[in-house]
């Protein structure tokens, strides 16, 4: 079962990936990784001297197999900041091993990354959401059953990492701080990670509020654990895009989360690049 799990994301496709992207980019080093979720791809539009590389060029980059995702890393500058983003994520209900799914991370980490900003679109179970609704991400519940730690110790991750903090407290403050100035209106809560791809039953959706979920998602999860085993900040936001299953009377549909997310990203985006601004005036 290890051996499964494992399959395609172990240290020698960590290291083939990063060599790939490293000869695409030179001299140029990301100090931080930004992973775009479903119908939050505009802000790759704000990126200067921007540098694509297609997923097809990176050895051990399968093609994502869901609406919305572009597949390609985009270096560049955005808001003064070095970034590399990610368009397109490996889900585990794609089939990927959880190492899969946590192969760019970790490829960012080994590129100079060192802080990783994840985003995605999330059903809302708090009862004071709306679609369109930003959530700063506090904590996680992992529900996948899955950790992209599994097996052998991976050539930089440390074996048992702390995750009393998954989302840095520093990080979060300067999201806080961005959104208060810009007027936007930003929660905070839980995020529970699922295995998918089918949407929650009503059931479900009770037991995860017992939880103390606030939000609901089929990615995000093993990338941050793969981003704290390597010792890298994380900050997470989450798109609203529906309310959970028995939380309305609508259907929920892939096509709404696409139309929601195209019109909150902008949002979203001028707070990441908001808090990007911050961190470029604290190293300069």
């Amino acid at each position: 079962m290890i051996a499964i799990e494992q399959r395609g994301g172990g240290r020698d496709a960590v290291a083939a990936a990063a060599a790939a992207v490293r000869r695409r980019l030179g001299d140029f080093s990301p100090s931080v990784a930004i992973v775009l979720g479903t119908g939050l791809g505009a802000l790759a539009d704000r990126v200067r001297e921007p540098r694509r590389i297609p997923y097809q060029d990176v050895p051990g980059f399968p093609t994502p197999g869901v609406g919305g995702h572009v597949p390609e890393l985009l270096a560049g500058i955005l808001a003064g900041v070095p970034v590399l983003l990610q368009r397109g994520r490996f889900h585990l209900y794609e089939g990927h091993a959880p190492a899969v799914a946590a192969l760019p991370v970790r490829t960012f980490h080994e590129l100079g990354a060192r802080t990783l900003i994840v985003t995605n679109a999330a059903g809302g179970l708090r009862r004071s959401f709306q679609p369109g609704s930003l959530m700063l991400i506090a904590d996680h519940i992992n529900w996948m059953s899955r950790n992209p730690l599994l097996g052998p110790v991976e050539l930089g991750d440390e074996r048992f990492p702390d995750m009393s903090d998954p989302y840095d407290a520093g990080l979060r403050a300067l999201a806080r701080e961005v959104a208060r100035a810009a007027k936007l209106s930003l929660e905070e809560g839980i995020y529970a990670g699922l295995l998918g791809p089918s949407y929650e039953t009503p059931a479900e959706i009770r037991m995860l509020e017992r939880l103390g979920a606030d939000a609901v998602g089929m990615s995000t999860v093993p990338e941050v654990i793969a981003a704290r085993a390597r010792g890298m900040r994380a900050l997470g936001f989450s798109m609203i895009t529906n309310l959970a299953a028995g939380l309305s009377g609508e259907k929920l549909s892939h096509d709404d989360v696409l139309a929601v997310g195209g019109r909150v990203s902008p949002q979203l985006g001028a707070i990441i690049e908001g808090v990007l601004a911050r961190l470029a005036e604290r190293t300069a």
